[in-house]
């Protein structure tokens, strides 16, 4: 029986894949994902080089991605794939917390960044919202993350030219917002604010959401 959930009538299912290690949160997350209107689990994969292998035979929308995997890390199979498939959206599902990894996972391509302690359908949620765009993150991810960027601030010598209103929509992007809710946030159209996302993507020399956050990030620019 299907899982009714908010928001989720889709034209098509939110085709999902999971790379996790651990069976029984591989299987509730199969499951979850499989049972719940508007999405589709593709397959299930213990390992990141299973993962690799099999993905390609039946792509889906978003990868579910634990980090901490044995063999080849998380991090690791991310940067392969989003470089395979630069449109490929990837949300990282981890225990891990630290900086390290927090930045590392972001910077490899990941569109969003969860702790496996989040509710199952706060995931579900998360997936629309990354399917649509967005960057969701945990709280607490989201929390070490303006602390980093309070702790260092941007360097001088980096100048991408960003207007300030383009720099608060870059922030905006960081701190998990879609074009939506930041066209809320701004009390702007969202028309507007995908004008502006454009030239960002421009100045930035990026073409997705991913990647200006990265960026972003990388060299602390908000």
């Amino acid at each position: 029986m299907k899982v009714n959930a908010q928001n989720s009538k889709q034209e098509k299912p939110i085709r999902v894949a999971i790379v996790e290690d651990r069976e029984e949160i591989r299987f509730g997350l199969s499951r979850l994902i499989g049972g719940a209107e508007g999405f589709e689990c593709t397959g299930s994969y213990r390992s990141m080089e299973e993962g690799l292998e099999e993905l390609p035979k039946n792509l889906p929308d978003v990868v579910l991605n634990d980090i901490g995997l044995p063999k080849m890390s998380g991090i690791e199979g991310i940067k392969i794939l989003k470089q395979k498939y630069p449109n490929l959206s990837i949300l990282i599902l981890s225990v891990y917390d630290d900086d390290d990894r927090i930045i590392d996972g972001i910077c490899a391509g990941a569109s969003g960044y969860l702790l496996k302690s989040t509710p199952m359908p706060k995931i579900l949620e998360c997936l629309r919202e990354v399917q649509s765009g967005g960057a969701p993150m945990s709280p607490e991810i989201a929390m070490r993350v303006m602390q980093l960027f309070r702790e260092s601030p941007p360097p001088k010598q980096v100048d991408y030219d960003l207007t300030p209103h383009e720099t608060r929509i870059l922030k905006m992007l960081v701190e998990g917002h879609n074009y939506k809710t930041a066209a809320a946030e701004l009390n702007l159209s969202v028309n507007t604010i995908s004008f502006h996302i454009k030239h960002i993507y421009e100045k930035l020399q990026v073409h997705s959401k991913s990647e200006a956050v990265a960026k972003a990030l990388k060299n602390r620019l908000v």
